[in-house]
């Protein structure tokens, strides 16, 4: 699916990939219970958040100072770069996304995984 995205020319996206970037980011910030990862389209193509991320991670451009306040909110310690906070480069928040992504993920099966082993006790209790 991967192939489904524009490819990078010499570290930099072009903007359809950065655009799909920032629907994807919204698409996370609006992410709340639901079970299944977000997505976005593109050519009429659904295509998971994580895999925009995934295709921007060795993306050198630098990321507009609306999209670094919106990834930078999210993280659990202080934003520390080798340069000031409008240096950052897609590829920096495409990766603090990913995990962000993957961290979602992972909660949500370990509630799916309790929800699950609780219903089975339930039942070899009523048993």
């Amino acid at each position: 699916m991967m192939n489904a995205l524009p490819p990078l020319h010499n570290g930099h996206a072009p903007f359809t990939l950065q655009q799909l970037f920032r629907e994807a980011l919204y698409a996370f910030e609006e992410w709340d219970s639901e079970l299944t990862e977000p997505i976005v389209t593109h050519e009429g193509r659904v295509i998971p958040i994580s895999f925009v991320f995934e295709a921007m991670r060795e993306c050198t451009d630098i990321v507009p100072m609306n999209i670094v306040g919106a990834v930078t909110e999210r993280l659990t310690k202080p934003w520390e770069g080798e340069g000031p906070l409008d240096q950052m480069t897609f590829s920096t928040a495409a990766r603090v996304m990913r995990v962000l992504v993957r961290k979602r993920l992972l909660a949500t099966a370990a509630v799916d995984l309790v929800a699950v082993s609780a219903h089975a006790s339930e039942d070899q209790s009523r048993d």
